[in-house]
């Protein structure tokens, strides 16, 4: 009795490489705007797709939080950009003597804070 192997064929449209994919794609997507059948988004259409992806990827924590971290590092690479932000923070709090802002953070308001991310993807899948 022959053994089946799990293995895929080297043949077809999955087995080309990206670029090959593409090309053929393309020459598909250009046929069917020739032909007339190709379906082209109306604005509405678009907005409703790009939520729909926008609320997939946001559930994703651990994503968010990587592009979070990466965003953070590329503003934090630029001095002159992090320079103002630190003007601008000392300009709100004055010179900072007897300025209660300048003390830490209580452990309540932390966690107020912290929670406030959670409210706020709430109310947007609320809102929808």
């Amino acid at each position: 009795m022959a053994q089946q192997q799990n293995q895929s064929s080297s043949r077809g449209f999955a087995a080309m490489d990206e670029k090959q994919q593409r090309a053929i794609a393309s020459m598909g997507g250009k046929a069917a705007h020739q032909k007339g059948t190709a379906h082209e988004f109306s604005s509405e259409e678009a907005r409703a797709a790009g939520r729909k992806g926008g609320a997939a990827v946001s559930q994703n924590r651990e994503h968010m939080a990587a592009i979070g971290r990466k965003g953070g590092a590329a503003v934090s690479q630029n001095r002159s950009h992090m320079a103002q932000i630190g003007r601008k923070g000392g300009e709100a709090r004055g010179d900072g003597s007897n300025n209660p802002q300048n003390e830490p953070e209580r452990e309540d308001e932390q966690r107020e804070r912290s929670s406030s991310h959670e409210q706020h993807a709430n109310a947007g899948q609320q809102s929808h």
